[in-house]
């Protein structure tokens, strides 16, 4: 009876390192704690009560350098996750450009974060090819998305609207289109600081 326990405590131990923050861990200035509420996929955060959320990633088109949305201090900051691979992110993305085209100068920035590809030619080519100009970090494992803690890191494409603090003030776990988003970022870069 005490050697399966022994071997089970055994075991435990052994695996309890992989779990352990090592070189390649991402180190965050902010978590964000994600619930859905009654499983909406439109979940807004009003007021005093927006949680803080700083997310950085290699930049797709620029190896070895990094985007953070630290970069954009002051501005209202749309995260898109995305993948080429991805059928709705497709139909997505021209939503997306609109919205950064019409959006850039009230001080609005649109921040990809491609998931899920494995060679940054596809992504890439997916971007020169449809005429996109607002940034992507490259990210295949989805590690620039460990801060968001119970986030379904499943659900592509998805939207994270961070207001001029970067604070979470939307999510959207679902396609837009820029109907959508547009009244969003609008309202939210009108917001007083």
């Amino acid at each position: 009876m005490k050697r399966p326990r022994v071997l089970a405590l055994v075991l435990l131990l052994a695996l309890l390192p992989a779990c352990s923050t090592g070189e390649d861990a991402v180190v965050s200035g902010s978590e964000f704690h994600f619930v859905a509420p009654d499983g909406k996929t439109t979940i807004n955060y009003d007021g005093p009560g927006r949680q803080s959320l700083e997310l950085s990633g290699e930049d797709l088109f620029n190896e070895g350098e990094t985007i953070s949305t630290a970069d954009f201090a002051g501005k209202v900051v749309v995260i898109n996750i995305w993948g080429q691979w991805c059928g709705p992110c497709r139909r997505e993305a021209p939503a997306m450009q609109e919205v950064y085209d019409k959006t850039k100068d009230d001080g609005v920035q649109v921040l990809g974060i491609d998931v899920r590809d494995h060679s940054r030619q596809a992504p890439q080519d997916f971007l020169r090819d449809r005429g996109l100009t607002y940034p992507s970090i490259y990210d295949p494992p989805g590690r620039s998305l460990l801060p968001l803690k119970g986030y379904p890191r499943s659900v592509v494409p998805s939207t994270i609207v961070l207001d001029k603090q970067h604070r979470v003030a939307v999510v959207f776990l679902k396609e837009l289109l820029a109907e959508d988003l547009l009244p969003v970022v609008t309202r939210l870069a009108k917001e007083q600081d």
